[in-house]
């Protein structure tokens, strides 16, 4: 991904397809080995399906109703001539739902050619270490869109499924993932402007890792950073900084851990609309300028959590003459164990929500 904003071409998203083209994109994708049924696919079968039902009653009832109409040929043909338009509508449906999605997947690979990047359909259980990937299960990430230039990037759409008791609730993201030069502390801002009743995001952190920036960042997002890590935290959130992830993230939750960056959304990330491609790639350009800074970032924590190991680094006076003293040494890259995650909490929301169902449930009674 490039970032002068003249490289962004939106027109494979909505200009006419070759469908020709289309099928042979589409039996690409099938030939590779790690390629199944996407979740475009199924949800375009899913929603043929779901037309259908709605469809075989109606159309059911219409056959009952014309064959207590008489017992004549004619009348006896009727129904058959239904079913036969019935399996036909259905099979219309489903054959729309999956050329509906191979036509999607098809935009959004010419769309990343486009732009010098990359299209993936699908990638099962995504090794990636921020919040929402490690929740749930039958995790998977969509549509990803991957640049490398001029560093690696990935837009995606996320679901994972949480089991409780007999009932299951599937949970969608979308993502922008951005490789960093070295491992940062862990940091979360929590964007307010998408919040509702409390927070959106899918883990709650301890109040007292909650850092108060300077300026009006505090009206678009809560930031929270590990205990003892505040100077580093202002350090990487330089007034500069902070200014673009207002004018250009306020509305995304973003989140530092290890040597990634994630921005989430619980929209749609890789879309066919090109006004939200606009505002990521805009996004995403106006922060790639400042991550350079980041990567000057040094724990110092790291001496103190192995004094061995920083000894033999600065070695002695006898065997490297040349070494730095110990009190110059500078860090590897890295982060020290109590930076390396925050601490969490459990959510309040769900508290709530089941004290003030209790408390309806009991006024109704006694009234």
């Amino acid at each position: 991904m490039t970032s002068t904003p003249s490289s962004f071409d939106a027109r494979p998203l909505t200009e006419p397809v070759d469908a020709a083209a289309v099928r042979a994109f589409a039996a690409e994708l099938r030939s590779r080995p790690s390629s199944g049924m996407s979740v475009s696919t199924i949800i375009g079968i899913a929603g043929a399906a779901i037309a259908a039902v709605v469809l075989i009653p109606t159309l059911a009832g219409l056959v009952l109703s014309l064959a207590s109409f008489g017992d004549s040929p004619a009348a006896a043909a009727v129904p058959l001539a239904l079913i036969v338009l019935l399996l036909a509508a259905v099979g219309v449906l489903i054959w729309m739902g999956v050329r509906n999605a191979q036509t999607t997947r098809y935009r959004l690979h010419r769309f990343a050619q486009a732009n010098g990047m990359a299209y993936e359909p699908k990638v099962a259980d995504p090794p990636l270490p921020g919040m929402i990937f490690s929740l749930g299960r039958s995790r998977q990430s969509t549509d990803l869109i991957r640049g490398t230039r001029p560093r690696f990037v990935e837009f995606g759409n996320y679901q994972y499924t949480v089991q409780s008791g007999k009932n299951s609730t599937t949970y969608r993201w979308g993502y922008v993932a951005v490789k960093l030069d070295v491992p940062l502390p862990n940091i979360v801002l929590d964007a307010k402007g998408n919040n509702g009743f409390g927070s959106n995001l899918p883990a709650s952190f301890q109040r007292t890792q909650r850092l108060s920036l300077e300026g009006d960042f505090d009206q678009h997002f809560t930031l929270y950073c590990p205990a003892g890590y505040e100077r580093d935290a202002l350090y990487l959130f330089t007034p500069d900084i902070m200014a673009r992830f207002i004018d250009n993230a306020a509305q995304l939750d973003v989140e530092i851990v290890d040597d990634w960056l994630f921005l989430y959304t619980q929209r749609k990330v890789s879309t066919l609309d090109p006004a939200t491609w606009a505002w990521l790639f805009g996004a995403v350009g106006a922060l790639m300028t400042k991550l350079d800074q980041w990567a000057r970032w040094r724990d110092e924590r790291l001496i103190a959590e192995s004094p061995a190991s920083a000894a033999a680094a600065a070695g002695s006076a006898d065997a490297l003459p040349f070494a730095a003293p110990t009190g110059l040494l500078t860090p590897p890259p890295g982060v020290a164990s109590q930076g390396r995650r925050l601490k969490r909490t459990g959510t309040w929301v769900p508290i709530v929500v089941v004290i003030a169902f209790a408390a309806f449930w009991l006024l109704s009674r006694m009234n």
